[in-house]
C-alpha cells in the first residue's frame, strides 16, 4: 500500500514487538499497547529454529541473538525405568547445517523492544483492552474509554486475548519452569534438549538457554510437567517430597532441584490448543501468533510461528492495494502452514504428556524403534525445525547455515 496506515498493536510480545518494527521501518505510523506499565516478557526459556531466526535476521537482531543463544543439535528423551529412548531428534539427519538455538525469552524481548524504540514505535502502556470494533478500528479498555479509530488494528494478546471468539480449550497439563546458572560439571549436554519420561504422566527436561546479556552466565532452563488442576495442591505440598520424586525420574537434575528454596521459583505454564477459523475478524481486525493459533510446546514452534506471522502480515501490507487485500494475503501466505502445526502438535501432545497408559505404551515399544528408521529420522528434523509445508519460500525466507 502507498499511503502510510494508523495501525496499532495490541500486545507487546514477540510477534507484536515484530510486526511493530517491521511496519515502522515500512513508514506507518505505529502504536503498541500492553497492559503492563512497561512493557516486559513472560515465559521461560524456548528455542527458536531456522524460520524465526531467518525473520530475526531480517530485522537485522539474528547475529546479537545468536551470540546470546545456545545451539541445539539434538531433542532427545529416555523412559524410565527402562532408560530406553523415545526421542532422539538430530537436525543434521535432514540437513547438516540445521540447528536450533535455545535462548531466554526476556533475552529475545529485550532486544525486540530496543528496535521498535529505535524505529519510532510508540508503545502506550497500563492499557487493559476489551474489546475492538472490526469495522471502525476502535479500541475500547476496561474503564470504557475509546481508542482510536485505527486503519488496522493488529491482535497479539496472546491465548488469552479477549479479541477473539475461537475456544480457548485448556490442556489437561502444563509445566513448571525456571531459568537457573549452567552448573560446573554437570552431565547435562549443552546442545540438546533432554527429557526424561514416565509413561506421559510425568516429564522432566533440561535445555541449555544461552544468557540474558553479554556479562551474565550460561543459563538452562529446568520444567517438570504437571496437570493444571494439581498446581496448587502441589504448591502447597512438600516441597522435598515433591524434589524426591523429581531426583527419582532424572537422579542428574538433583543438582538444579538443590537449588530451589521455595514453590515460588517455579512459575507455571498453562497450555492452551486452539485454532481461531479465520486470522481476520473484521475490515480491521487481524490475529496473529497465539491469539490466532496456540498449541502445546511439544514442538517448540509458538515463537517461530509468531515471527513468520508478524513478517507475512507486514509483507502483505506492502504488496497490497488495501487492508482487505493485504488481511486475504496474509492469511493465503500463513493458513496452511499453520493448520499443519496445528494438526501435529495435537496429534503429538498426547503421547508425551497425558494420563494414558496405551499412548505411551505404543510411543515406548513401537513409535520410538520406528523412528530410528529411515525416512523418520530427517522427517522429524525437518516437522521439529518448523520447515514442513515449506513457509520459508513462499515469504521470500531464506536458510542462512
Amino acid at each position: 500500500m502507498g499511503k502510510p496506515q494508523n495501525i496499532a498493536i495490541c500486545g507487546a510480545g514477540i510477534g507484536g514487538l515484530t510486526a511493530a518494527i517491521l511496519l515502522a521501518r515500512a513508514g506507518h505510523s505505529v502504536r503498541v499497547f500492553d497492559q503492563f506499565d512497561t512493557p516486559q516478557p513472560i515465559g521461560s526459556g524456548l528455542m527458536l529454529q531456522q524460520t524465526g531466526l531467518a525473520v530475526l535476521g531480517k530485522l537485522g537482531l539474528r547475529d546479537n541473538i545468536e551470540a546470546l543463544g545456545s545451539k541445539i543439535d539434538r531433542l532427545w528423551g529416555l523412559t524410565t525405568p527402562s532408560q530406553r529412548p523415545v526421542l532422539d531428534v538430530r537436525y543434521a539427519k535432514w540437513k547438516s547445517e540445521l540447528y536450533g538455538l535455545g535462548v531466554q525469552r526476556g533475552m529475545v524481548f529485550n532486544q525486540l523492544l530496543d528496535a521498535a524504540l529505535a524505529s519510532g514505535v510508540e508503545l502506550v502502556g497500563s492499557t487493559d483492552i476489551v474489546s475492538v470494533d472490526a469495522v471502525s478500528g476502535t479500541i475500547t479498555r476496561q474503564n470504557g474509554s475509546s481508542i482510536g479509530p485505527f486503519d488496522l488494528v493488529i491482535d497479539a494478546l496472546g491465548v488469552r486475548s479477549p479479541l477473539t471468539r475461537a475456544p480457548k480449550r485448556d490442556l489437561p497439563y502444563g509445566a513448571l519452569w525456571a531459568t537457573l546458572p549452567w552448573p560446573k560439571d554437570s552431565g547435562f549436554d549443552a546442545k540438546a534438549l533432554e527429557q526424561r519420561y514416565h509413561k506421559a504422566s510425568k516429564m522432566t527436561g533440561v535445555m541449555a538457554s544461552g544468557r540474558a546479556h553479554a556479562d551474565a552466565p550460561e543459563s538452562l532452563t529446568y520444567f517438570w510437567s504437571i496437570r493444571a488442576d494439581q498446581e496448587q495442591a502441589w504448591r502447597g505440598g512438600s516441597l522435598e517430597s515433591w524434589k524426591e520424586e523429581a531426583e527419582t525420574l532424572w537422579p542428574e537434575t538433583g543438582v538444579l532441584l538443590d537449588q530451589f528454596q521455595s514453590h515460588d521459583e517455579l512459575t507455571f505454564a498453562r497450555y492452551r490448543h486452539r485454532t481461531h477459523p479465520s486470522p481476520i475478524s473484521g475490515p480491521r481486525l487481524v490475529h496473529i501468533g497465539d491469539a490466532w493459533h496456540a498449541a502445546s510446546p511439544q514442538l517448540g514452534q509458538g515463537a517461530n510461528m509468531a515471527l513468520l506471522d508478524a513478517w507475512a502480515l507486514a509483507k502483505a501490507i506492502q504488496d497490497a492495494a488495501d487492508t482487505p487485500d493485504a488481511l486475504k494475503q496474509f492469511k493465503r501466505l500463513r493458513n496452511g502452514h499453520v493448520q499443519l502445526y496445528q494438526w501435529m502438535t495435537w496429534l503429538f501432545t498426547p503421547v508425551y504428556q497425558g494420563d494414558s497408559t496405551a499412548l505411551p505404551w505404543l510411543r515406548d515399544w513401537l513409535a520410538a524403534p520406528l523412528s530410528k528408521l529411515w525416512p523418520a529420522p530427517p522427517l522429524l528434523a525437518a516437522m521439529v525445525s518448523g520447515m514442513i509445508g515449506s513457509p520459508m519460500g513462499q515469504l521470500k525466507l531464506r536458510v542462512r547455515p
